[in-house]
């Protein structure tokens, strides 16, 4: 009797689907190495992995040029911003899922294998797969999954409406998008350094059929600190870049769908981020209070999210408070970090004297 040909069979992998998995790489020379090893992990026999070296001026590009080979690419462009080298690594690529993935976050080698199981039963190309994602520092091990609202199947407007109303989200490498929805997503928007993975996969979603979520494909987030694109801080640049996301936001969801439950769901939208412009930016706030008006609603004034800022307030007042809110969730993620970053190297060192 003739054996049932493997994954790895070449004649099968030669009809399987090609899977794209596009790193865009600023200064990530502590991380590239091990994000390109966990992208050639995977277990799906058919993938190319391309990386777009953004300019980095530390050593990110000569470590990404070690792993070139049949599956791997590696180019170089002068600094241009995420959403730029993002939109170099889709032109270049062949795929016919495409699998985004930062320099500084990892796939558990099983992920891209079983999301694309499900395309094997009749899923519709404008479907859109998403995965589990746990936090971490250094160790993956040790990566904490926190289930929100947004892990399990949605449609598109009940996806959008989950994200407005609970300020919930998905980092980029949860997902796994066709070719065919990405084209019709369109490029990602090179005018925002910030927050610009929340505003392109509102436009995926908006043009899906719906989001299917694989609970066994599992993807790591690392939480790198105050240098990294999802740190906000003080930044002018990150701050305006934010109130135009929150902008695209609006307009694409209220493109899907125009009624009073989408228009609430913007209005608690608004009221989740506006304190992200306070204290540095007072005309944004005027800005972000008009965009409620034209939403027929009103915002309510900034309140300090947990009940003891709100308690020191009194005694100093809400502008110092609020000082204090943004400095000290920051200094205790440092501290963990460092914890985590001295566990992390006593774990390599045990396992290289091993070896």
């Amino acid at each position: 009797m003739q054996q049932r040909r493997r994954m790895s069979d070449p004649v099968k992998t030669a009809v399987q689907p090609l899977v794209s998995i596009l790193i865009p790489a600023y200064n990530a020379e502590a991380w590239i190495a091990d994000t390109i090893k966990s992208a050639l992990s995977q277990t799906w026999p058919r993938k190319e992995i391309i990386i777009v070296d953004d300019g980095s001026k530390d050593g990110t590009l000569s470590i990404a040029q070690r792993f070139v080979s049949r599956e791997v690419s590696v180019v170089s462009q002068p600094n241009a911003g995420g959403s730029a080298a993002r939109n170099r690594a889709f032109a270049l690529s062949k795929g016919d899922y495409i699998q985004w993935l930062d320099s500084d976050d990892l796939l558990a080698p099983d992920k891209i294998a079983r999301q694309m199981e499900a395309t094997e039963h009749g899923l519709s190309k404008r479907t859109v797969l998403s995965s589990p994602w746990g936090r971490f520092f250094y160790r993956s091990s040790k990566a904490r999954f926190s289930p929100s609202s947004l892990w399990c199947d949605l449609s598109p407007v009940e996806w959008l409406l989950r994200k407005f109303e609970q300020a919930v989200y998905m980092p980029p490498a949860s997902w796994l998008v066709s070719r065919e929805l990405t084209e019709t997503a369109g490029p990602w928007d090179t005018r925002l350094s910030f927050d610009d993975d929340g505003e392109y996969f509102v436009r995926v979603i908006a043009g899906s059929d719906g989001v299917r979520f694989i609970p066994d494909a599992r993807t790591y987030y690392r939480v790198s600190g105050s240098g990294s694109m999802s740190h906000i801080g003080a930044s002018n640049k990150k701050l305006e870049s934010l109130l135009l996301s929150m902008q695209l936001h609006i307009k694409h969801f209220r493109s899907l769908e125009d009624s009073d439950r989408v228009r609430a769901a913007c209005l608690k939208y608004l009221q989740w981020w506006q304190i992200a412009f306070f204290p540095e930016r007072l005309d944004i706030v005027k800005q972000v209070e008009q965009f409620a008006a034209a939403l027929g609603g009103d915002l309510e004034p900034p309140r300090l999210w947990t009940w003891k800022y709100a308690w020191i307030r009194k005694f100093i007042g809400w502008r110092l408070a609020r000082r204090i809110q943004q400095f000290l969730p920051t200094f205790k993620t440092s501290v963990t970090r460092s914890w985590d970053k001295a566990l992390f190297r006593l774990e390599r060192g045990a396992l290289k004297q091993q070896n």
